[in-house]
């Protein structure tokens, strides 16, 4: 019935819009076939923003968000190498392609990568203010090192685009095309390639090896009130008007690449790449396994968010929401490997992308933990931080995460015995009444009899294993980091935006002031918390900072190094329900830092506030 019921909806939408265009006029081939989209807001949510921002302002950044931005930005791992060495290594793997292939698949020759033909020399840019560095960094090479004080491990290595593509196009006969999802799309113009879970839709009559134009399926309202594509996957398209969607495609044209099957076989199997995106609109390096360890890729206010939070050796650190963990390592990284980074995600496949891309890097001061963030302070007598604890959950021993400890736990599990799986289930167990044993019942110990026999599973297996924590004791920390969950309003490139309400961006900072409530208490007393987001939404940056300041009369904002970013957002915001959203108050707005998407610095939508906490008893 449902699925009777989606066709019919969206029949009869086509049929609206055939009654409001009944003979739609033919369209300039320039215009249909290049990349020119325009991103959709919720009209209540653009109302809010236009307030916040101005209405040219917030078109701009509405017009950046819809492109990514125009360089790479690699984190060099300090402890394994140096800038320098990196860019050497780089500009030798460009000369080694030739003029022919770069870094996986961008093209570069040595006049883009500023190479000299004898020496190999870079560019190097002189110091000077800090944004004014990172825009002469970008415009003086492709691949340069950033001279701000403090970063000189981050290398940019520059893009290209929007370029102009023909894609072959001829009166009555329109190139072959393929249709991809939008998540599909947003991962091409970030450098991906057109895997097969991403096509939606493809021309009749297409074979292995053939040239085909990429566009976008963009969400679009339906009669039902929500957002969907309005194409079943597997269609067939003509390029013709009487295709579905084929208005709303224009300006939507992403590249072209080479089809890797035909079009029978990217229906059929499930995997692999379907288009080799060989003429994109942007130009961005990939650097997938390009010197792994070596360096990451991560955008810049994510780099400086670390710098904000200024961690120091021997100490210990909290990150509550550390998924994937680029931040977590950058703070070890920062304390060289000495002290100790707590990194804690309420996801178990997320935790465990932390331990492998800390073991990638080779740190060994992280310790990961499966908690969830708005319950990271721990009741009374129910701490798990210490290692060797048991848990009462799964009646197992835990130790804390490491690559030695897991080989050591891996080899334990593999030779274990009946008698020994008894001992260990009968450890102690962290509860309230702190020295009581566990009781285990027969139906616990045959389930890992069990497990036992059909070898180990997935919180079992090397590499596998993840920790779950009931929590930290309260004032246990001498910096936490709460990089809160957000709308995300800031991630570029983004070609829809219109899934956001009112409501749900209140949501979002109800849930923040949580989380940040649980930061407050782990805090000791002349601690740091650095709060960051990466959203343009004022009601999770600047109000959060207004609603920390007002509650906890003991937090002061502190400045922050370096300081890259614009000022914050001063005043507050009127709803029509009367709800009123107070934000920055003057001579606040340059202790954060906003990272504007349509500013010369071209980065993501960001935001970054540290706090000082004093004395919890004055």
């Amino acid at each position: 019935m449902k699925k009777a019921r989606d066709c019919l909806l969206k029949t009869l939408r086509r049929s609206f819009l055939t009654l409001q265009n009944p003979t739609p006029k033919k369209m300039d081939p320039s215009e249909r076939y290049c990349y020119n989209p325009i991103l959709r807001w919720n009209p209540q949510v653009e109302e809010y923003f236009i307030k916040a921002y101005g209405a040219e302002h917030f078109s701009r950044i509405s017009k950046a968000l819809t492109r990514p931005s125009c360089y790479s930005c690699i984190r060099v791992n300090t402890l394994k190498t140096t800038g320098d060495a990196v860019i050497e290594k780089l500009l030798e793997i460009i000369q080694n392609s030739g003029s022919e292939n770069a870094v996986n698949g961008v093209n570069f020759n040595k006049t883009d990568a500023n190479v000299d033909s004898d020496v190999g020399h870079y560019n190097k840019v002189v110091p000077g203010r800090s944004d004014h560095v990172v825009k002469e960094s970008l415009q003086n090479g492709t691949i340069s090192k950033c001279q701000i004080p403090g970063l000189d491990y981050v290398v940019f290595v520059k893009g290209s685009g929007p370029h102009t593509i023909d894609y072959g196009y001829a009166p009555d006969r329109p190139p072959k095309e393929v249709i991809v999802s939008r998540k599909c799309a947003e991962a091409v113009l970030r450098g991906a390639q057109v895997y097969v879970p991403g096509v939606m839709a493809c021309s009749s009559h297409v074979e292995k090896g053939d040239k085909v134009a990429v566009s976008v399926a963009i969400e679009q309202p339906g009669l039902d009130g929500g957002w969907g594509i309005g194409i079943t996957r597997g269609t067939v398209i003509q390029g013709l008007q009487i295709d579905p969607y084929h208005s709303e495609r224009s300006g939507l044209y992403i590249g072209q690449g080479t089809t890797m099957m035909s079009r029978a076989g990217i229906f059929r199997v499930s995997q692999g790449i379907a288009v080799d995106m060989n003429n994109r609109i942007f130009q961005l390096p990939s650097f997938h396994d390009v010197l792994e360890g070596e360096i990451f890729l991560q955008n810049l206010p994510s780099i400086v968010t670390a710098h904000a939070l200024d961690p120091q050796k021997g100490e210990r650190i909290l990150d509550m929401c550390a998924a994937p963990g680029g931040k977590t390592t950058a703070i070890a990284t920062l304390m060289r490997d000495e002290g100790e980074v707590v990194a804690a995600d309420r996801s178990h496949n997320k935790v465990l992308d932390i331990q492998k891309l800390a073991a990638e890097l080779g740190l060994k001061c992280i310790t990961t933990y499966k908690l969830d963030a708005l319950k990271a302070v721990c009741r009374k007598n129910e701490s798990n931080y210490m290692p060797n604890m048991c848990s009462s959950k799964d009646n197992s021993c835990l130790t804390a995460q490491n690559s030695d400890s897991m080989k050591l736990h891996e080899e334990k599990v593999s030779s274990i015995t009946a008698e020994q799986l008894n001992a260990d289930t009968n450890c102690k167990a962290s509860n309230e009444k702190g020295n009581e044993r566990t009781y285990v019942s027969k139906a616990d110990f045959r389930k890992n009899m069990r497990r036992l026999r059909n070898g180990p599973g997935r919180n079992q297996s090397l590499g596998g294993r993840v920790e779950n924590s009931k929590g930290f004791s309260p004032n246990s920390f001498d910096r936490v980091l709460l990089d809160a969950p957000c709308s995300a309003l800031g991630l570029r490139p983004r070609l829809f935006a219109g899934e956001e309400t009112i409501e749900s961006l209140r949501n979002h900072g109800k849930y923040q002031r949580r989380m940040f409530d649980q930061a407050v208490q782990l805090v000791r007393p002349g601690g740091i918390i650095v709060y960051s987001t990466c959203t343009i939404n004022p009601g999770e940056n600047e109000a959060l900072v207004r609603y920390a300041l007002d509650t906890y009369k003991f937090l002061s904002l502190a400045p922050q190094h370096p300081r890259i970013g614009g000022p914050g957002l001063v005043g507050r915001c009127e709803f029509p329900d009367g709800y009123v959203e107070e934000w920055l108050r003057p001579g606040e707005e340059e202790f954060v830092q906003r990272f504007d998407p349509s500013s010369p610095l071209d980065t993501i939508g960001f935001f970054i506030a540290k706090f000082i906490v004093g004395p919890k008893d004055a």
